[in-house]
C-alpha cells in the first residue's frame, strides 16, 4: 500500500512538472522540479482527489501549513500520514 502512495504522489508531481516519474528525485523540492505556486496548488488538489483526503495546506501562507512540502519525500510522508489518519477514523 505504501508503495502505491509513493508511486501515485510521484506520478502527480511528475505530471505537474512535465517530467517522467523516473526523473523525480526524492530529495528534490518542487521548485527544483520547476513547479510554481499554481502547480503546487494543482498538485495538492490532485493529491486530495487521488487519496480522498483533505490536505491541511494554505496556499497563501505555505510556510505556515501543517503539510510539509519541503521535498518530494516529505510530501509522500505527509500523504501517508493523512491516509493512515483517515483509515483509522
Amino acid at each position: 500500500m505504501s508503495d502505491d502512495i509513493k508511486d501515485k504522489v510521484i506520478a502527480i508531481i511528475a505530471e505537474q512538472a512535465v517530467l517522467e516519474p523516473s526523473d523525480v528525485n526524492m530529495d528534490a523540492t518542487l521548485e527544483d522540479l520547476g513547479i510554481d505556486s499554481l502547480g503546487l496548488v494543482e498538485s495538492i488538489f490532485a493529491i486530495e482527489e487521488a487519496f480522498d483526503i483533505s490536505v491541511p495546506f494554505n496556499a497563501n501562507e505555505p510556510e505556515k501549513s501543517e503539510f510539509d512540502i519541503s521535498s518530494v519525500e516529505s510530501i509522500i510522508a505527509a500523504v501517508r500520514g493523512l491516509v493512515a489518519e483517515q483509515s483509522a477514523s
